[in-house]
């Protein structure tokens, strides 16, 4: 992030621009929404801005800028559509100590004016750095049609209401209210006018402080492999109602970003054959912040059910006579198929498929392997990096085919996604040679479609 994205506060400061165009109309519609005076300062300013200074939403200098003009000015924007004249008016501001813009010059200016979504005193500004204007107004476009023109008359009501509410305990009980009033009772409100939404208030206050304190409860959560846009809807909820979030180690950087900012994170990581927090730890952190009235996620890689210890987790927390739920996820082995191209199961190849993991070695040794060995049959196998010489002995011991396709899928579904294909007898060596040391799924008797194994840099080359 190289601009830093901040609100300022703009009465009784001023902010002074120098240009009378187009370029000047365009930033001008958007600065007279602040409270700041605004200087202009133009020779031949544009009709519209003769009107606008008549009407006294503006201050109008007719003549060039010139030195001690910007003096005291918070902000500067240099509009004259001109290099020249840009780069003198910006050298004026800049020694004056105003933060400059030069429109239509992002690499000369100190800070840029994002897209904004006004309703007052609820903004919204999109940025994209300059990298890509057009996708900042169609995001613009989207919010403009999702938001509500009531939200900012529900914002300045609810904010005259702050004091009332302090009444409730700081923390979960005052967010539920906020929640009911801005989703639900205020909407709900508007629709008999403003003069209705405050009673609605007050009403609101009044059940939310007969309530009792809210138990603590658990939201076993499957957060999919590792793409947010996989991420469920129920998951991103419970995300943003979550106190405390308990995560595995594998969850991408953008998943947790989704949770509240105020949420406590805790990484609980367990990591195949090397350190980890103990099983019976992660229990107890779960049960613990649960009892204090926490709304606690429990947040699992992929599908919370396949593979994650979640029935060990459900009694820990029954036993303590916790209310919990499920939340299902998209599990890796889903992701790493669709991302080769292939299904799992194929009229004619195979009717069903095994998931294995690699990383309860007992148990492996006890799977049959003899009805994997036979041909046409398919597994997904789950952690198995550093069981892949046993499984290739496994099979093999089995009357497996030597030249049966194997896939290797490291990352699934994240930007650094990799696919490698090879065989059976090659397993061991392809691995090695692959120096994967993100987390990988395998794919016993599925190869990837050409299209799939093509590295995503070459598609785009080839595109272009």
């Amino acid at each position: 992030m190289n601009h830093f994205p901040i609100f300022l506060a703009t009465e009784g400061r001023s902010i002074v621009l120098s240009g009378g165009g187009e370029a000047a109309l365009a930033k001008l519609r958007l600065l007279m929404k602040s409270q700041a005076t605004i200087h202009v300062f133009a020779a031949n300013p544009d009709a519209q801005i003769e009107t606008w200074a008549s009407e006294g939403k503006l201050v109008l200098h007719r003549r060039a800028l010139q030195q001690c003009d910007t003096i005291g000015a918070a902000l500067f924007y240099a509009a004259d559509e001109d290099d020249a004249e840009d780069a003198r008016t910006a050298a004026i501001a800049k020694t004056s100590g105003a933060l400059v813009n030069i429109v239509d010059n992002l690499h000369d200016s100190e800070f840029i004016t994002p897209a904004i979504v006004d309703r007052d005193p609820v903004t919204v500004a999109i940025g994209t750095e300059g990298a890509a204007p057009v996708l900042a107004r169609a995001i613009k476009a989207d919010l403009e049609e999702r938001l509500p023109t009531t939200l900012g008359t529900l914002a300045r009501i609810g904010k005259a209401f702050r004091g009332a509410a302090d009444a409730l305990p700081f923390g979960r009980p005052r967010r539920d209210f906020w929640r009911d009033y801005y989703f639900t009772s205020g909407p709900r409100a508007m629709a008999g006018g403003e003069d209705a939404v405050r009673p609605a208030l007050d009403d609101l206050l009044e059940t939310h402080l007969a309530r009792t304190a809210r138990e603590g409860h658990v939201a076993f959560v499957g957060a999919g492999p590792g793409d947010p846009e996989l991420l469920t809807l129920k998951a991103r909820r419970a995300l943003d109602e979550a106190d405390v979030v308990i995560h595995d180690r594998l969850i991408s950087k953008a998943i947790l970003e989704l949770a509240r900012r105020e949420a406590v994170m805790i990484d609980a990581g367990k990591e195949g054959f090397g350190p980890s927090m103990t099983q019976s730890d992660i229990n107890a952190l779960i049960v613990e912040h649960a009892r204090s009235g926490a709304q606690v996620v429990r947040l699992k890689s992929g599908d919370a059910t396949v593979f994650g210890r979640l029935d060990e987790e459900i009694d820990a927390v029954s036993d303590a006579q916790i209310s919990w739920h499920i939340v299902p996820g998209i599990t890796s082995a889903s992701a790493a198929v669709a991302a080769i191209g292939q299904s799992l199961t194929k009229r004619n190849r195979n009717s069903s498929v095994r998931f294995l993991t690699g990383h309860d070695m007992k148990g492996f040794a006890d799977h049959d392997w003899s009805a994997l060995a036979r041909p046409g049959e398919v597994a997904a196998i789950y952690m198995g990096k550093k069981s892949a010489r046993f499984i290739q002995g496994r099979l093999m011991m089995h009357g497996a085919d030597r030249a049966t396709p194997v896939t290797l899928i490291e990352n699934a579904s994240r930007p650094e996604q990799r696919i490698v294909g090879t065989t059976l007898a090659d397993l061991p060596q392809t691995l090695t040679d692959a120096d994967m040391t993100g987390p990988a799924l395998m794919f016993y008797g599925l190869a990837p479609r050409a299209a799939a194994a093509q590295p995503i840099a070459q598609i785009l080359q080839e595109a272009l």
